[in-house]
């Protein structure tokens, strides 16, 4: 599938499945060290399957899209979300439903905060939209990056592990200093259907995290799962049933 290249300077690779269909789309975000195909493959072909388009959007510095290296400035979550809603500019895409997973929910949640309008509906797996400072040490503890593969360093175009997670890590620490608000000041704004989707093993993204968020959100609600992070891989059957129900609730609004 091509690039699309975008006023905020980012060129993104992308998947549209079913790009005939007159309905508003469902966008769908990967997490670190992935594309819209290694992490959500399975999610965008079901959802072809059933009747979706599916656009599934590989984020700048991932895989085929640009600029590179990926780099993690203080701001990268933002900067993301300026991307995806720059992207469905260039897709003249008014209206969309949103899955993110990991980072991708992260900027999901931003971007169902910062244009409401624009967000028909919106599954965030594995994010929460703010970050305590008992969550640092976890963080930390991805540097140096020697459980990056090889493959992934090709697959992404960079050859230093531990540049990659430090400024990870850097950029993840300091949001915490800064009072750890990654979208959960934009929850209020969050017109939608909101699902959060958090693993009780996932220790990144603890259940009182999600409860604060959705909290906030006037449809928002926390559905948690007996797995870890990836809820939409170690959960599937449980997964598809509540996506399915919650993106057809939402045709129906």
């Amino acid at each position: 599938m091509p690039l699309l290249d975008l006023t905020t300077g980012a060129s993104l690779h992308y998947e549209d499945l079913r790009p005939a269909s007159e309905q508003a789309p469902v966008i769908l975000i990967h997490g670190m060290l992935g594309t819209a195909r290694i992490h959500l493959g399975h999610v965008m072909d079901k959802l072809r399957d059933q009747g979706f388009r599916a656009i599934g959007l590989t984020l700048r510095g991932y895989g085929e899209s640009q600029p590179k290296p990926r780099d993690f400035p203080d701001n990268f979550y933002r900067r993301d979300a300026d991307d995806l809603l720059a992207f469905l500019d260039a897709l003249s895409v008014e209206r969309a439903h949103l899955i993110g997973y990991s980072d991708g929910g992260e900027v999901a949640l931003i971007a169902a905060g910062q244009a409401p309008e624009r967000i028909a509906s919106c599954i965030a797996i594995g994010a929460v939209g703010n970050f305590g400072p008992e969550l640092r040490p976890r963080f930390q503890r991805m540097y140096p990056g020697d459980w990056i593969t090889d493959e992934e360093k090709r697959i992404h175009g960079f050859d230093n592990a531990a540049r990659f997670t430090g400024e990870w890590v850097r950029a993840m620490t300091r949001m915490i200093d800064a009072g750890g608000d990654v979208s959960l000041s934009l929850a209020p704004n969050i017109t939608c259907p909101l699902i959060i989707m958090l693993g009780q093993k996932d220790k990144l993204n603890p259940q009182s995290y999600g409860e604060r968020y959705v909290s906030a959100v006037p449809n928002g609600r926390l559905a948690m799962f007996d797995c870890g992070h990836a809820v939409h891989d170690q959960e599937r059957d449980a997964f598809y049933r509540m996506t399915l129900n919650h993106l057809r609730a939402a045709l129906r609004d």
